[in-house]
């Protein structure tokens, strides 16, 4: 879809304008935001995602949480994703487009998942997600049962998110700025 294509593209210029930094402490907010969500906090397994540098840091997260609940995280597996349980730092490897993966156990009971968190390129304030555009969440997260949050820059927070019969929408939207509502 060509409008898909032009808000990546868009999105990807305005990240490209702030530095690490910046997007490091956002992203130390956003998460602040998190931890304080009753969902969050009664949540014992959470489905996350180990961040690459254009998204939503997850890196001191993982880090802050995983002995205290159950950490899960993607793998990418030809087309789809895998998910697999995240033990500790050294026990990880680089996989597929430089995204740092775990090695523990695979996880196949989706139903266990209390929360995911979800990154993406762009969100709209009806929770609809633009992804990379490779439709790798867009085969899993029908999948997955629990609250979705997709977590997000506020440049990232667009007006509308061109949507097809594949996408899942949010059930909430995070920014620095906390959830965003319709």
């Amino acid at each position: 879809m060509e409008q898909k294509k032009e808000l990546r593209k868009r999105l990807a210029e305005e990240k490209k304008r702030h530095k690490a930094d910046e997007l490091r402490q956002l992203s130390d907010v956003i998460f602040g935001f998190l931890e304080n969500l009753p969902v969050f906090q009664k949540a014992k397994v959470v489905l996350l995602y180990h961040s690459l540098p254009d998204e939503v840091q997850t890196h001191l997260f993982i880090e802050k949480w995983y002995k205290e609940k159950e950490i899960i995280l993607p793998v990418v597996q030809g087309d789809e994703l895998e998910l697999r349980a995240y033990t500790s730092p050294q026990e990880t490897a680089v996989g597929a487009f430089g995204i740092v993966e775990p090695q523990g156990k695979r996880v196949v009971e989706y139903d266990q998942i209390d929360l995911a968190i979800i990154p993406g390129v762009g969100f709209d304030a009806n929770r609809h997600r633009l992804g990379r555009g490779k439709g790798y969440y867009d085969k899993l997260l029908p999948r997955i049962a629990a609250p979705k949050i997709g977590v997000c820059f506020p440049f990232q927070v667009v007006e509308l998110v061109p949507t097809d019969r594949y996408d899942v929408s949010m059930d909430w939207v995070m920014s620095d700025k906390g959830v965003i509502t319709t």
